[in-house]
């Protein structure tokens, strides 16, 4: 067997990258940039992707990727792929250790990871990478899978050495203290919230889902919140604060469920609440006790809220 090489992805390397992604996912990734080959020498050339490939024998059988916006100091892990002919020999686990050293090379602060649940192998590489779970998103993308069902995300994080993102210091309310108190051991605590930057609400559509981002939670938009159509499907992230046990209870008296956390996306640091309403009830085997926990939590609260909801036109 010809041994593997891992390297920097080349500017002649966009084609191939692309038919690995066809090779594993048919036309189900969720990227659409990576059927296009030209989207993806753009990427690269902007510096918006920093890329490394497994290269077997001249051809390339494994890939992944760091997001990262020009000055950011935060990234994504992601595009994670391994051709099946060269499984089992961590190919995966081995380009993300490269890209985190590279995110650390890069300047960044933090690394985020978007891990699939229909199977655990996404969510093991993450926890061997030395990343924390911190959040779920219900029902996020369409299945890449090929399911009729769409696919829930585990959201996770792994501070680069010498940086924080601590949360804020409070009492966490007994549905979500040990989350939150776990959470707190691996990021550490502060008293004072990190300061907010941009709108202080924002909206836009992902895929089929209203994805609202809020600085704060006050009386008029709670009820502007309860009064958007029913048959949508909303995630909310709102800035987590010593508010969080009034905010968490005002949302799930209107039918949001709580999710856990997400890290903001700017130099400021600071940490997001996730509470999604809209989604379906299903059975998942998480690989994170917590995580799992939240899943089971939300499940519980859907299946109330159908009982206590009459059919229509009654």
């Amino acid at each position: 067997m010809e041994p593997l090489i891992l390297r920097n992805y080349r500017a002649s390397d966009a084609t191939a990258v692309s038919q690995l992604f066809r090779a594993v996912y048919g036309d189900l990734y969720v990227q659409p940039h990576v059927y296009l080959p030209q989207m993806i020498s753009q990427n690269h050339a902007d510096q918006r992707w920093h890329s490394l490939v497994a290269e077997v024998d001249g051809q390339i059988r494994g890939h992944a990727t760091l997001f990262r916006d020009t000055d950011a100091h935060t990234a994504e892990l992601a595009l994670s792929a391994v051709h099946p002919d060269t499984r089992g020999q961590n190919i995966a686990t081995r380009l993300g250790q490269q890209l985190l050293t590279h995110a650390q090379a890069l300047g960044c602060h933090d690394v985020s990871i978007k891990q699939v649940t229909r199977h655990p192998y996404t969510q093991r590489m993450a926890v061997n990478l030395g990343f924390h779970n911190t959040g779920l998103l219900p029902d996020y993308v369409p299945s890449p899978f090929g399911s009729s069902m769409p696919e829930s995300i585990v959201m996770g994080c792994r501070i680069i050495d010498g940086y924080q993102r601590p949360l804020p210091r409070q009492i966490w309310p007994s549905g979500c203290r040990d989350l939150m108190q776990q959470l707190c051991r691996a990021f550490g605590t502060q008293e004072h919230v990190s300061r907010w930057r941009g709108a202080t609400i924002q909206m836009k559509q992902h895929v089929n889902r209203y994805d609202i981002l809020l600085k704060t939670l006050w009386p008029e938009l709670l009820e502007q919140l309860r009064g958007l159509p029913q048959q949508w499907l909303i995630s909310i992230r709102l800035r987590l604060s010593r508010h969080f046990t009034c905010d968490m209870n005002r949302l799930a008296a209107i039918g949001f469920v709580f999710t856990g956390l997400a890290p903001v996306e700017d130099k400021e640091g600071g940490w997001l609440a996730l509470f999604h309403r809209g989604y379906r009830l299903s059975e998942l085997e998480l690989h994170c006790p917590q995580m799992q926990q939240l899943h089971d939590q939300a499940q519980q609260q859907l299946a109330f809220h159908s009982r206590e909801t009459p059919p229509s036109g009654n």
